[in-house]
């Protein structure tokens, strides 16, 4: 069993939201179809007694289904889960209860194997704990995934490779960059399919795993349609993130203050047994304002600043990364 709550309009859809996510038909069978168990103004909380760990199918019926399709809603948005104990597998590391800074290899695209070997040896050398691959690097001729990781763990930097690419050799393709020495891997878990996360976990590879969330956006921002930018998050950790990207209180992403905070709250609230994520903070984050960011976020616990292009200020002291 599953229950879901969502806003929704007009407020009758409900038991029309119930159907599109299991039976489909109002005669479908009793024992599998969806009900609705509460309902005060345009909220209703919807039970589910089939509901399937498959994350894809999970996706596919209560995140992504038919009822953003449908003409029937003029507003439907998923705003809270509650999880079944053990329903996925969570993080295999817990968030440590303190302060990390990460930092962004640029530009994000051009650097030779050697170039981002020594761009992420200066990341560290100013106060990053990780460094990790833009997400439009993969495995490109000029900067080949291998080499690239080579180069870089030569240096002995925890490092966060890219391994998002085709499917059918993902977790092949993450255990040899843990063979060649990255400390992390990294997935576009919206781009690859959040999937990819439960499949990268299951693999066992004894080391984190950052899932960039590029493309939840699309997803999380509309206020009508979507998910609430908390439960994506929480369904991000639980299917196997160790870094899990919440946004910034610097405005140049879409959360509000209050939706980076909820965010924060799902990477680390009890959740069915589910180690803790660290909440990674990221997006116009730089110098000058990563304390502020964390000042905003009210913990400094099992959080990251992840610092992008504004690490790269030449005019900044030896450990400009460093948080006080």
């Amino acid at each position: 069993m599953i229950r879901v709550t969502y806003e929704l309009a007009p407020p009758e859809a409900a038991e029309t939201l119930a159907l599109v996510e299991s039976v489909g038909r109002a005669d479908g069978p009793e024992q599998v179809r969806g009900r609705v168990a509460e309902h005060e103004g345009d909220r209703a909380t919807l039970e589910f007694p089939a509901a399937t760990n498959d994350v894809a199918l999970l996706v596919s019926s209560l995140f992504a289904g038919e009822w953003a399709d449908s003409s029937a809603f003029e507003r439907c948005r998923l705003v809270g889960v509650e999880w079944p104990d053990a329903f996925l597998p969570g993080p295999a590391f817990d968030a440590p209860d303190r302060v990390l800074v990460g930092a962004i290899v640029k530009p994000s695209l051009g650097l030779s194997p050697i170039e981002v070997a020594d761009t992420a040896a200066k990341l560290v050398e100013a106060g990053a704990d990780l460094v990790k691959d833009d997400e439009l690097l993969g495995d490109p001729e000029w900067c080949p995934l291998e080499e690239r990781v080579r180069a870089v763990a030569a240096a002995g930097i925890t490092y966060a490779a890219n391994v998002t690419g085709p499917v059918e050799t993902l977790v092949e393709r993450a255990h040899r960059v843990v063979a060649l020495g990255a400390r992390a891997v990294m997935v576009n878990a919206f781009a690859q399919g959040l999937d990819a996360l439960r499949a990268l976990r299951d693999a066992e590879l004894g080391v984190p795993i950052f899932a960039h969330r590029v493309g939840a956006a699309l997803w999380a921002r509309r206020l009508d349609f979507g998910i609430a930018p908390a439960v994506v998050a929480e369904l991000t950790r639980l299917c196997g993130a160790d870094y899990v990207q919440v946004g910034s209180f610097s405005g140049t992403v879409y959360d509000s203050a209050d939706d980076v905070r909820a965010q924060i709250r799902a990477c680390h609230r009890p959740l069915g047994g589910a180690r803790r994520a660290v909440a990674v903070i990221g997006g116009g984050v730089g110098p000058d304002n990563a304390a502020g960011q964390l000042d905003a976020a009210r913990t400094r616990s099992g959080v990251m600043v992840l610092f992008g292009s504004a690490a790269y200020d030449g005019s900044r002291p030896k450990n400009e990364l460093e948080i006080a």
